[in-house]
């Protein structure tokens, strides 16, 4: 969707009082730095950003506006971000069901509420497949990961085995290290003697976007 200069507009200044304050400005707030006669105005343009997968609301809670995407694109992650606030990019995709490959490469930066997350994650990823549901984590969810390639008996990482990544309890035991599934439906992953496996990082937390 083509943006109006009044659009984009609004949609710089939203990132910009995102960084200062912590979070969004009111549809009031907007009229009145634009000039709008009243908020009916801000609202129309915040819907075309909505529409235009640019900013994400959620109904009927005040300044729940976050932005999905920043105004000049993923260089803008170099920006110092507000204390509460993280910028992540999106790096690919995650299985949970069965490993798939990575596909490595940020088309997308995130504004995020640092208390969504423990610890402070390095990136999101995206996840496919419905193996770790009862872990509350979703076919479509981002994930964030925390980059790190030590991980504890029984938590939640991000593995590679073979180039592949998949999310998975890590359990390890004096038969080896075995990536379980939680949900009944998959089986464990063995990790075999001589395959290339490492952790990539620890999950940390999710958002799921169209919640």
């Amino acid at each position: 969707m083509e943006l109006t200069d009044t659009q984009r507009a609004i949609h710089a200044f939203l990132a910009e009082r995102i960084e200062a304050d912590g979070f969004a400005p009111s549809q009031a707030e907007i009229a009145r730095a634009f000039g709008f006669k009243g908020v009916r105005a801000a609202q129309y343009h915040l819907e075309a950003l909505e529409a235009a997968g640019i900013v994400e609301r959620s109904p009927g809670r005040a300044r729940s506006l976050r932005l999905l995407q920043l105004p000049n694109g993923p260089q803008q992650l170099a920006l110092p971000a507000h204390d509460d606030a993280l910028q992540l990019p999106v790096l690919g995709q995650v299985a949970a069901g069965i490993p798939i490959g990575a596909d490595i490469g940020s088309e997308q930066v995130l504004l995020m509420d640092r208390a969504l997350f423990t610890p402070t994650p390095d990136y999101l990823l995206k996840v496919k497949g419905d193996s770790m549901r009862d872990e509350g984590i979703f076919d479509g969810d981002l994930i964030g990961v925390h980059r790190t390639s030590e991980a504890r008996n029984g938590q939640i990482v991000i593995a590679r085995i073979d180039d592949e990544i998949t999310v998975k309890l890590l359990r390890i035991g004096q038969g080896g290290i075995r990536l379980l599934p939680r949900n009944p439906d998959y089986a464990p992953i063995e990790v075999q003697p001589g395959q290339d496996f490492a952790i990539e990082g620890l999950y940390c937390g999710l958002v799921r976007p169209n919640a």
